[in-house]
C-alpha cells in the first residue's frame, strides 16, 4: 500500500459560545456564521478526516486505516477506537464549567473511553482566563457544595493565559476556557463532556444547555500541580524530541516544533499528526514537496526520515 503525508479536511462545529475567528484568519469555511470548533483530526461515527491529496484524495482516513490494518497507528496497536482528536477551539464567549471522566468511570457509565486533553494557546486576549482546576485547599465536598449554591466558580482556580502556553486536563480536573482565546486541543478520542455551569445563558430556542451534575460530582476531584505533571510526562522520553515536549502521558505525546530553515523528522514507526498554527514550510518525502501552512493538518502515517524546510510554527502529536 503506498503511503505518503495525508492532508486532511476539517469539521466545523457552530456551539454558541463560537466566533469567527477561525473563519476570517484561518479559512474553516462554514454555512454558519460563526465557528467554534474545527476538528483538524477526526475519525468518529459522525465526523471524520477525509484524504484531500494523492492516491487517496476524497476518502476518509478511517477506511484507509482499515484497508492498511492498524499498524498504521502503531506498531501492534489494539485499540478498538482511533487513538486521537485534535481541533482548534475559538471562545468568543466563556464556555461552560465542566470536567471529564477517566477511562474506568467512562467505560463503567458510558461504555466509552474517558477523555484527558492538553491545550495550547494560540491566541489570547489581554487578560483572558481559563478555569484550571479547583482552588488550593479546596475539596471534593466543597465542589459539591459550590455547585449547590448555584455558585461554583468561588471554588474554581482562574488563571490568565498568553499565547504559547501550554495546560494538561487530565480526566476529572474541572475546568473551562474563558472568552477571547483561540486554542489547540489534543486529546483522547472522546466526547463525553459533565457540564457543571453554564452561566444560565440560553440556547437560541431559550432553553437552556442540560447539565450533568451528578456525574461531575462522581469524577471530580481536586489536583496538586505536582500530581498534574506526574500524568503528563508519564512517558517523558527527551531522546526522542523533535522539539519542545508540551505532553508526553499514557494517552498523547505533542510536541511544539519552531522550524526556521531545515529540520529532519526521523524516521517513526507510529503514526503521527502535524497542525501548522503559523508560517510556511515545505515537506520532503520520496522525491514530492508537501507545502505547509498556516491551518493546515496533516497526517503521516509510519515513515522514514523526512525533511522540512522553511518557517513554521507547529504542534506535532502522536501515540
Amino acid at each position: 500500500m503506498e503511503l505518503y503525508p495525508f492532508k486532511l479536511s476539517y469539521v466545523t462545529k457552530s456551539p454558541i459560545w463560537g466566533g469567527t475567528r477561525l473563519r476570517r484568519e484561518w479559512g474553516k469555511q462554514s454555512e454558519a456564521e460563526t465557528v467554534g470548533e474545527s476538528w483538524e483530526l477526526t475519525v468518529r461515527k459522525e465526523e471524520k478526516s477525509r484524504i484531500t491529496n494523492g492516491a487517496y484524495a476524497g476518502r476518509t482516513l478511517e477506511s484507509v486505516i482499515a484497508e492498511a490494518g492498524r499498524n498504521l497507528i502503531a506498531p501492534d496497536y489494539t485499540g478498538r477506537e482511533f487513538p486521537l482528536l485534535v481541533k482548534l477551539i475559538d471562545a468568543c464567549d466563556r464556555l461552560s464549567v465542566q470536567v471529564h471522566p477517566d477511562d474506568s468511570y467512562a467505560a463503567r457509565v458510558e461504555h466509552d473511553r474517558g477523555k484527558t486533553e492538553m491545550w495550547y494557546i494560540v491566541e489570547a486576549d489581554e487578560g483572558a482566563e481559563i478555569i484550571c482546576g479547583l482552588r488550593e485547599g479546596a475539596t471534593k465536598e466543597d465542589f459539591a457544595a459550590a455547585v449547590a449554591d448555584g455558585d461554583p466558580e468561588r471554588v474554581l482556580k482562574h488563571c490568565r493565559v498568553r499565547t504559547g502556553e501550554s495546560y494538561f486536563i487530565p480526566a476529572g480536573l474541572p475546568h473551562a476556557i474563558g472568552k477571547g482565546i483561540l486554542i489547540a486541543e489534543i486529546q483522547q478520542n472522546c466526547d463525553l463532556t459533565y457540564r457543571v455551569y453554564d452561566y444560565n445563558r440560553r440556547q437560541p430556542d431559550g432553553s437552556l444547555r442540560p447539565l450533568h451534575i451528578q456525574k461531575a460530582l462522581d469524577v471530580v476531584r481536586p489536583f496538586t500541580d505536582e500530581e498534574i505533571a506526574e500524568i503528563r510526562y508519564a512517558r517523558r522520553s527527551d531522546t526522542l524530541a523533535n522539539g519542545e515536549i508540551l505532553a508526553d502521558c499514557s494517552y498523547f505525546r505533542v510536541e511544539r516544533l519552531r522550524l526556521c530553515g531545515s529540520h529532519r523528522l526521523p524516521a517513526c514507526a507510529a503514526m503521527r499528526h502535524i497542525l501548522c498554527l503559523g508560517g510556511e514550510a515545505a515537506l520532503l518525502c520520496g522525491g514530492e514537496t508537501y507545502p505547509l501552512r498556516k491551518g493546515d493538518s496533516w497526517f503521516l502515517p509510519p515513515m522514514p526520515e523526512l525533511q522540512l524546510e522553511g518557517e513554521l510554527l507547529a504542534l506535532v502529536s502522536g501515540v
